[in-house]
């Protein structure tokens, strides 16, 4: 139904937007001043602990300078409570006691015909639950069981199963009243002119309901029980209700969960989001089998400033996470822009909470970039940029892709940001030149002399453990020093006092590493320690088996076969004493590089600087020597990796 503008005026001028607002927030007394109709509150949209949204009486406006959401009274109903346009403004001009205007008699049929059409979709939601508990659906129940999703699980996302029979789910609808076209208008039989009898769209698939803001199911994803299947998952069409470039998978539910706390979670799939809600992590959304489009950011962006987008680790993650920086760039605004959160390489959510537990998965959430890292990464990554040609060429790519943010401020951080980042990467110098140097002479930046080839990090190397101080899992060297002493017990207490004094930086490696020591400490003398089961098992008692098994699956992951019980023990000792003093030399190298820059910052020299460009270059090398030289196991008679 379409309103006049007079109209909508007139609803708006009759209710303060405070009264409406007011009942789903609670006004900052000390930064509120209600004479003048001005009030501040924490936004209803997202969390957070000081007031940042605002709205104004007379202009009928708010605004939340967190998140970036504004509109008026209507735009409030329909963002905050799910409702449609007509719906709110049917509800304010009742209480605002201006009748409505008289309907669009076409407009209005148009509006009954859609709000059947969910009652067709709640009809076969109901179906498909029903059928996921019969002796057809056995299967189906075994595959969510095997999945570790609980019935309460199952009921909470309406998840159900469609039967393999052609004309199931059609023959039901029918049963009820159901006319065709109305069974064909939802998208839930396969139909047309070369088709002779139409025939129900899913069979034997797991049935996940798609769900509007609202609540209300306007398609249906179907998971393929059968192996030999075209499509293991299967979408509804485009309908009158449904169209998938503007849905969310489980925006409903998580915009709820974020507005209790948090910020919103993009991940890939139906599955991830259902494992994330079973972890604790309720404020998760997918896109439904597509990449990520404009109207769904939008979406994203209107439960939070800052969604977070989380991608497997794999090549086919990062391309789809370079994809979606595009996506994103023309809607960036103050406040408004996305995190990238990149999985262990092969892992899903649902794999990684079920190896690692819940915070395993929060600390990758933890550790989420921001799309500028994102950005030059994509740029930068692989290249070789050793010439003034291939300098002027990234030069111009950066441009290029910045211009397509329509903020203006944003669009200068941006050019800015990148300006000191190509300043960086190519050694130009950016602070002032030192005092007494001489006109002319070149003072390089960390990068190293001008001409000097640079091999851009890839993105892959820039997520390893080996170059990483801080990661989602703990960096390799640290992994093999306790994992070697948990497969080789006696090299513990040979070396006791150097593995008790490691400093180790990862939680889950100093819980295993106390755990240890305490082993040691009480196994006396070497006669009396425990075998590798007997350490295992004591691990085991402590709680601690699934982080052993986490740092275990990395080695092995890395191939580190010196780490492990087969690896013999000599070969195993050499290789923990080689990443000892490894270890001891970067912490060394870590240290002296704080206080370089320390010592730059206070006095700004060019001593000062050149001691840290040595000091950078150092830690550099040290890290180039770690990754790239390889040794030999001679007892073992196979080739070792470098720790």
């Amino acid at each position: 139904m379409r309103f006049s503008p007079s109209f909508l005026e007139e609803v708006r001028d009759r209710i303060p937007i405070a009264d409406v607002i007011g009942r789903r927030v609670t006004f900052d007394r000390k930064k509120s001043n209600p004479s003048k109709g001005d009030f501040w509150a924490c936004c209803p949209f997202h969390g957070e602990k000081t007031p940042s949204f605002h709205c104004e009486n007379p202009k009928g406006r708010y605004h939340c300078f967190g998140c970036g959401v504004s509109g008026d009274h209507f735009r409030f109903l329909t963002e905050l409570d799910g409702l449609s346009f007509p719906e709110a403004v049917e509800r304010l001009a009742d209480e605002a006691g201006v009748p409505m205007p008289v309907a669009d008699p076409r407009m209005e049929e148009r509006e009954r015909k859609k709000a059947s059409l969910y009652d067709v979709m709640e009809m076969a939601g109901q179906f498909f639950r029903d059928q996921l508990q019969t002796s057809e659906g056995a299967k189906a129940r075994a595959y969510l069981r095997d999945r570790n999703l609980p019935m309460a699980v199952q009921n909470d996302f309406g998840l159900g199963y469609a039967p393999s029979s052609r004309s199931a789910l059609k023959e039901f609808l029918g049963s009820k009243g159901v006319e065709k076209e109305k069974i064909e208008a939802c998208g839930l039989v396969v139909f047309g002119p070369d088709i002779a009898v139409s025939y129900d769209r899913f069979r034997d698939r797991i049935m996940f309901p798609i769900l509007d803001p609202r609540s209300r199911i306007i398609a249906f994803g179907g998971r393929a029980l059968s192996a030999d299947v075209p499509a293991k998952y299967l979408n509804s069409p485009e309908t009158e209700l449904f169209s998938k470039s503007n849905v969310l998978y489980n925006y409903a539910k998580a915009r709820k969960a974020v507005a209790r706390g948090g910020s919103l979670i993009v991940a890939e799939g139906y599955m991830d989001v259902i494992a994330l809600s079973v972890a604790g992590f309720e404020n998760a959304v997918a896109p439904l089998g597509t990449a990520l489009t404009e109207n769904q950011l939008d979406l994203a962006w209107r439960v939070g400033g800052e969604p977070t987008l989380c991608f497997d680790g794999d090549e086919a993650g990062l391309r789809a996470a370079f994809r979606s920086i595009d996506t994103a760039l023309g809607g960036l605004k103050p406040g408004r822009s996305l995190r990238f959160a990149l999985l262990p390489e092969g892992e899903d959510p649902d794999d990684l909470v079920a190896r690692a537990g819940p915070e395993a998965f929060q600390d990758v959430v933890d550790q989420a970039r921001p799309l500028a890292d994102m950005l030059w990464n994509r740029e930068t990554s692989g290249r070789t940029i050793d010439t003034p040609e291939r300098r002027a060429e990234l030069e111009a790519t950066l441009r290029t892709v910045i211009s397509q943010i329509g903020d203006e401020n944003v669009k200068r951080h941006y050019q800015q940001d990148i300006k000191d980042r190509l300043a960086g990467f190519f050694g130009v110098e950016t602070r002032e030149q030192p005092k007494g140097r001489k006109t002319g002479t070149s003072w390089h930046g960390r990068q190293g002399a001008p001409g000097q080839k640079r091999l851009a990090v890839s993105e892959s190397l820039m997520n390893s453990p080996l170059v990483k101080t801080r990661t989602n899992l703990p960096t390799l060297r640290e992994t093999a020093l306790v994992v070697t002493i948990i497969n080789h017990p006696a090299i513990g207490l040979e070396r006791f006092d150097e593995f008790a004094a490691l400093e180790i930086g990862h939680p889950v490696l100093q819980r295993v590493h106390t755990a240890l020591l305490n082993i040691f400490a009480n196994a006396g003398e070497l006669d009396e320690l425990p075998g590798v089961s007997d350490v295992r098992t004591k691990l085991d008692d402590q709680g601690l088996h699934g982080e052993v098994e986490m740092l275990e699956a990395q080695v092995r992951h890395n191939r580190l076969w010196q780490v492990l019980s087969e690896a013999a023990f000599e070969d195993a000792r050499d290789g923990w004493l080689q990443a000892h003093s490894l270890h001891i030399r970067t912490r060394a190298l870590d240290r002296e590089l704080k206080d370089a820059e320390r010592a730059f910052n206070e006095v700004g020299d060019e001593q000062s600087f050149e001691r840290l460009n040595a000091v950078r270059l150092e830690k550099q090398k040290e890290e180039g020597t770690e990754a790239l030289i390889e040794g030999f196991g001679l007892s073992s008679g196979r080739p070792a990796r470098s720790f």
